[in-house]
């Protein structure tokens, strides 16, 4: 019988357009947009200046704090400007704009196709590796992996969890890395389990990837103590507690990190990355992106350069079609609507969804009819329509006892709903409220 995991959970339209289109490269932009904060944490600080010439694999943004991740230029040509850049909300960010010309890449990055298996450095070598190349979590969360590699005071690893669920409706990048790139994913499996001192990973994959589970089988084969966990295709089995329950049966308890039960989670595309960086001293400036909707000409994964716009994906991918309500950054599950398609491509850009006016619509919001669909889609255990009238009523302090900064924003609730409330919405804007509570009594 399949793992998966028993708290909650629903079953989308899988809609996995591009399962089977090979990973293409995209030609370069003209101009690339770099924001300096892509991930978790205290935005990088620009190291460069207008009429600077840089280099493909160039640092352009050093990290500035603990939790904080470096900036590389993903193309060489002329700095343009330093400046505000619309980021995917619309809210403008610092980042480093560059006109494109040729593409000349750092000496130090290994080019060559060949496959570097054997692993030298130390575990601590190879998190400042991690580090220098601006490695962050590639499923969405974009943690840098370096601050995760190391353990809280008191706590120590047992085992790594290499996420290549890809829960997600429509997302199929993380499915065509393993099949294209599942040596190099296991390489970059025993870096991180050195890192961490650990002789024990499991790689978990959804049951609906049957090539993914038989090529990464194959990339194991005769490697000590790494296995592939075929799982139960449920949503939100890609969140972490759920992720870690699913194939450790282990619980992590309420505002605790997945290092209490012994676990650290990673993306496949951070193993991947993490193979380049350490083994091929490239740092992350690219990644594998999904182009996909139901009216879209040619669903498609992209390998494309950070900075790129969302424009350039959506015109290869054969241009807005003319039906399009919502174009979503992510899965239609926890991503996010694109104010405009002027947007650049960042390390946490898993896919771009192109959303049919018809589904894009919000349906009419009618009154709960207390039928507790929502509360059992709930992975966390939570209720969500009672959180979601606590935030009507901003009752912050009785929304911190309801544990709503358990929440993992999966859209479990939204989806389940015979009302079509917007649970998840009230319940954001809950969290955030809270957050800022909670802050508050820090200072």
């Amino acid at each position: 019988m399949l793992k998966t995991f028993k708290l909650g959970g629903v079953h989308p339209p899988e809609n996995k357009l591009s399962a089977d289109s090979e990973i293409v490269e995209l030609p370069l932009s003209p101009t690339v947009f770099i924001p300096v904060g892509q991930h978790i944490g205290a935005p990088a600080t620009a190291v460069v200046k207008k009429g600077d010439q840089v280099k493909t694999g160039q640092l352009i943004a050093r990290s500035s704090g603990f939790v904080s991740a470096n900036v590389h230029s993903s193309v060489s040509g002329t700095v343009t400007k330093v400046d505000l850049v619309p980021d995917s909300g619309g809210y403008p960010r610092v980042g480093v704009v560059i006109k494109v010309e040729g593409d000349d890449w750092d000496d130090q990055i290994d080019t060559s196709p060949d496959l570097k298996s054997e692993i030298s450095l130390t575990g601590p070598e190879i998190i400042e590796k991690i580090k220098e190349a601006g490695i962050v979590g590639m499923g969405g969360a974009t943690f840098p992996t370096h601050v995760k590699l190391v353990p809280p005071r008191g706590m120590k690893f047992e085992m790594l969890l290499i996420n290549g669920v890809e829960c997600e409706p429509f997302l199929t990048s993380d499915n065509r890395l393993m099949i294209e790139k599942s040596d190099e994913i296991v390489v970059g499996t025993r870096l991180l389990m050195k890192a961490m001192g650990v002789d024990k990973a499991f790689i978990g994959i959804e049951n609906n990837k049957p090539e993914a589970i038989r090529k990464m089988e194959k990339a194991v084969n005769g490697i000590s103590g790494i296995s592939v966990v075929p799982l139960k295709v449920k949503y939100p089995q890609g969140g972490e507690k759920q992720l870690i329950k699913a194939v450790t049966g282990r619980e992590v308890s309420s505002g605790a990190l997945p290092v209490s039960v012994g676990c650290l989670v990673s993306n496949v595309g951070s193993a991947f990355a993490v193979y380049e960086a350490v083994q091929k001293n490239k740092p992350l400036f690219e990644r594998v992106v999904t182009v996909t909707g139901k009216s879209l000409r040619n669903p498609s994964n992209v390998k494309v350069r950070i900075g790129t716009p969302v424009s350039d994906l959506i015109l290869f991918a054969g241009g807005v079609p003319e039906d399009t309500g919502k174009i979503i950054s992510g899965g239609p599950m926890m991503g996010k609507a694109l104010a405009t398609s002027d947007v650049p491509v960042t390390k946490g850009t898993s896919g771009i969804v192109l959303i049919p006016e018809k589904q894009a619509a919000r349906k009419p919001q009618l009154a709960c009819i207390r039928c507790s669909r929502c509360t059992n889609a709930c992975p966390m255990g939570l209720e969500p329509f009672l959180l979601m009238t606590l935030s009507e009523n901003s009752l912050w302090e009785r929304l911190e006892k309801e544990m709503v900064l358990d929440c993992i924003e999966c859209g479990s609730c939204s989806f389940s709903c015979p009302a079509s409330r917007p649970l998840l919405d009230y319940i954001r804007y809950a969290k955030a409220k809270v957050g800022q509570l909670v802050r508050s009594r820090k200072h």
